[in-house]
């Protein structure tokens, strides 16, 4: 017996001094950044971002790869089913872990195990616009106009359960109002027809939608978010607006593959953390008309990813979507 003690003792040892030397070895080759977009847009700009700090601290090459389509399955999926040893990255948005697991009628993935959260980045608050014919100015007269027509004002959004869609839907729920949606292969397109007067309003991103407010091609009628924009401190919120307890936007979250070493992860979580917290970093952030998130544990993350799943779910339900992809 005391002979089997011994040897578990010495186990544990040997366990632990070589989970230490994996720690101070990790990482010990280049990582792969995957974004399960196209290049150029935000989740683009952010992993390259990121990407380039982490190398200067973690002395190994980031390498970003993008790996876009099925809705951001197909760059998810293949962190997902990569080695689960911290190399392999996503940079992460609030579709693939938390709208299309309702949406889908199948995820290839689990969000909730087969990701490890390791850092919120940022959220992209998102303005409720309408086109310059539209007689309303406000958020309470906007829902007025509409309950007095139901079914008749029109939005458009980049496609079924992408978050332009959704946050129309909630706020419908909201309010009490019902509109037509349309959808089109993409948000800019959109975006364009609102310009042109040919669909009457859209819940658009910033960094779509800014020129077009500068140059007053549209009217903005309020902000998504609790907090206000910087860049248009006037613009209120549509919770202070006329719908109280509205505050949504899209959300991006620096994820790896489940199941890798702790170690790896409590380092990627250190280093981001310290990252995120440089007021150049924010700048830079803060220039792609995006906020910043409050720094979380990777225990509060994980929860956070399941209440959002529940959240989203019951959007994506109650807009009668749920599996049609």
């Amino acid at each position: 017996m005391e002979r089997l003690r011994r040897a578990a003792l010495i186990g544990l040892s040997v366990a632990g001094i070589a989970t230490g030397a994996w720690a101070q070895d990790y990482p010990s080759r280049p990582l792969t950044f995957v974004v399960p977009f196209t290049p150029g847009a935000a989740t683009d700009f952010l992993a390259r971002l990121l990407g380039k700090e982490l190398e200067d601290r973690l002395g190994k090459a980031v390498v970003v790869e993008n790996r876009p389509g099925a809705g951001t399955n197909i760059g998810s999926n293949s962190v997902a089913k990569a080695a689960p040893d911290g190399y392999t990255l996503l940079m992460a948005t609030s579709t693939p872990m938390a709208i299309n697991v309702t949406l889908h009628k199948s995820l290839p993935f689990d969000p909730t195990t087969d990701f490890a959260p390791v850092a919120m980045v940022a959220q992209s608050p998102f303005v409720l616009i309408v086109k310059p014919s539209l007689p309303v100015k406000t958020v309470q007269e906007f829902i007025a106009y509409a309950k007095e027509r139901p079914g008749q004002l029109s939005f458009g959004s980049g496609g079924p359960g992408a978050p332009h869609h959704l946050f129309a839907e909630l706020f419908a729920s909201m309010t009490g109002t019902k509109m037509t949606h349309v959808t089109y292969r993409g948000s800019v397109p959109a975006l364009n027809d609102v310009v042109a007067g040919h669909i009457d309003f859209m819940f658009c991103d910033f960094a779509s939608a800014v020129g077009m407010l500068q140059g007053e091609k549209v009217r903005p009628l309020g902000v998504t978010t609790a907090a206000r924009i910087p860049a248009f401190p006037n613009l209120p919120p549509i919770s202070e607006a006329g719908v109280p307890g509205y505050d949504v936007a899209a959300w991006f979250m620096v994820a790896t593959t489940g199941k890798s070493p702790p170690a790896a992860v409590d380092r990627l979580y250190r280093e981001l953390k310290t990252i995120l917290a440089k007021p150049e970093i924010t700048e830079q952030i803060a220039k792609q008309s995006l906020l910043p998130m409050d720094s979380k544990t990777v225990p509060q993350m994980e929860a956070f990813v399941k209440a959002e799943i529940v959240r989203w779910g019951k959007v994506v339900e109650q807009a009668g979507i749920a599996g049609s992809q």
